[in-house]
């Protein structure tokens, strides 16, 4: 009777392999991260992808990106002042000048913009193809769409969160979308959108400015346009830094989740020569014994059989060894 209640005992306290919380019996998953009874952290032969190096790269990429909209969206400003100087002395190279200089910070936004992409992109492949090797991860989307859904027009507004969310949810083990996953969507649409309007306005406004101005009020043209443009570029600058920052924070939590996760589904078993052994995860075989030459592990006991009495052995006589 104190068998079956201590058997039971260790029952009702068995341990989720993935998270380490207590599970119960009554239930056919773990109540923390949703892995099934039993089952290891990671799916044995289902492949993952490291997604530690990407996630940095995707971090630093982001940060940099957010760094030059700021150079870009406040450029306006140094426009503006150099339009002012421009009307002090009556020259259009210095106009020139301020339509040139704004040209590096472009190019430059552009590179790290399309860098941060590409990252971002091979990122929620590899997490996503993650989800296959974690029991208890239900993803709604194939991994085809981690790519597809950034590519595809009109898709690409509502593909790419679905993917992020089932991503956050299965690696962060939450039954629900983690916030941050809404607030760095509606931010980037913010931005994509308040962008391409506010460049529409500007160029609509620039194509208006006198191509050659002879007198004060084409120089004030010019110093308005900047001014204006500058405002326009607020609420996209506003958005952008929202989005970035919602966005390494979640990157971030999500690498390191699913790192650790396939860290602990790493075998640490066979130890190397000299090594003590280490125990196989709860679940899995234990590890095999090596053995010796001919496939020998070694002496067997004394096998004593039916009916037999084992004595201890005799000492043979003074000076002398048995079989001599």
């Amino acid at each position: 009777m104190r068998f079956l209640t201590d058997a039971h005992t260790r029952t009702d306290h068995m341990r989720c392999q993935t998270c380490g919380g207590e599970t119960s019996p009554a239930l056919n998953e773990c109540s923390i991260c949703r892995t099934p009874l039993g089952q290891p952290p990671v799916a044995p032969g289902v492949p993952t992808y490291p997604v530690g190096g990407f996630g940095r790269a995707v971090v630093a990429a982001v940060a940099v990106t957010a760094v030059l909209d700021i150079l870009v969206a406040l450029y306006p400003a140094v426009g503006a002042v150099l339009a002012r100087r421009a009307a002090e002395a009556q020259d259009t190279d210095v106009l020139l000048g301020a339509v040139l200089l704004e040209v590096p910070f472009l190019l430059l936004f552009g590179a790290a913009y399309l860098t941060s992409a590409v990252l971002m992109i091979i990122w929620t492949w590899r997490a996503r193809k993650n989800l296959e090797a974690f029991p208890g991860a239900l993803p709604q989307l194939t991994s085809g769409w981690a790519i597809a859904g950034w590519l595809v027009p009109l898709a690409n507004f509502v593909v790419p969160v679905r993917v992020v969310a089932g991503i956050a949810r299965d690696s962060l083990w939450r039954s629900r979308t983690p916030v941050l996953v809404g607030v760095w969507w509606a931010a980037w649409l913010v931005f994509s959108l308040g962008e391409r309007l506010a460049y529409l306005a500007d160029s609509r406004a620039y194509e208006r400015l006198p191509e050659n101005p002879f007198n004060d009020i084409g120089y004030q043209a010019y110093v308005g346009y900047y001014q204006d443009a500058l405002v326009r570029n607020l609420i996209p600058l506003a958005a952008c830094l929202i989005a970035a920052a919602t966005l390494i924070v979640l990157v971030r939590r999500v690498t390191a989740a699913q790192q650790a996760r396939i860290a602990l589904g790493a075998p640490a078993w066979p130890a190397p020569p000299g090594w003590p052994g280490a125990s196989a995860p709860y679940g899995w075989p234990a590890a095999p014994v090596p053995l010796g030459p001919l496939g020998v592990t070694g002496p067997s006991p004394q096998v004593v059989g039916p009916g037999s009495a084992v004595s201890p052995q005799a000492a043979g006589p003074a000076g002398g060894t048995i079989g001599a």
